[in-house]
């Protein structure tokens, strides 16, 4: 197993990252269940990510224009999907949404780091217990919050995370999220501390992965890609 660190400045920095070293650390496996069943993913035995200024914009990936490679977030499409993370918005054939779990808790956390600044009990929780038996169930699964030199540090969990496309829409949202709360609070919003056990990229992806990191790398782990 390897255990992976990352530390970058910002998001986008972080995705390249993250793209690049998977490329030499990441297993391949045929998915059995979940997304793209069939098909194959390169994924992280275990990684943590330190963002230090996640508040940089732009959020979406550096995809430089000669490279011929679509971004993978398109403009726009981060303030679009910021409803789905903080509002319970949620369309009929949806089992859930991270808004409609998310959006109850602010009121309570932000109230809770306003007075009490040091606690170490602050968690945004998106999982239940029930979600097993779900077909897809949450990746994000939680929050963790705390308050440190007066700033609002987030630390992120997903259980599975798409790296390709998902990361960098999905951090973007959640830094939006963490400035909302940190202006309640009267902090700054601080870095982001963030794991996964799942973090991976699908085979469709993984020759315009090459692509952007120039790797020319033909075996991941002993299977032919």
């Amino acid at each position: 197993m390897i255990l992976t660190e990352i530390t970058a400045r910002d998001i986008p920095d972080a995705w390249f990252q993250c793209i690049y070293q998977i490329l030499d650390k990441g297993f391949s496996y045929k998915i059995q269940q979940g997304s793209f069943v069939g098909n194959k993913r390169l994924e992280f035995d275990s990684i943590t990510i330190h963002i230090k200024h996640p508040e940089t914009r732009p959020f979406e990936p550096d995809i430089p224009v000669s490279y011929g490679i679509p971004n993978p977030v398109t403009e726009g499409y981060i303030d679009s999907y910021l409803p789905y993370l903080m509002t319970s918005e949620k369309q009929p054939n949806e089992d859930y949404t991270y808004g409609e779990r998310i959006e109850p808790q602010l009121p309570y956390f932000i109230d809770l780091l306003k007075n009490t600044p040091n606690t170490n009990q602050a968690i945004l929780q998106v999982a239940r217990p029930e979600d097993f038996k779900l077909n897809d169930p949450p990746c994000l699964r939680h929050i963790d919050m705390r308050i440190r030199e007066g700033k609002l540090i987030f630390y992120t969990y997903f259980r599975s995370w798409d790296l390709w496309g998902g990361f960098p829409a999905n951090l973007g949202a959640i830094q939006l999220l963490k400035e909302h709360m940190a202006s309640a609070i009267g902090v700054e919003p601080g870095p982001f501390i963030c794991y996964s056990k799942g973090l991976h990229i699908y085979s469709y992806v993984w020759e315009l992965a090459k692509l952007r990191t120039g790797k020319t790398i033909k075996e991941f782990k002993g299977e032919e890609v």
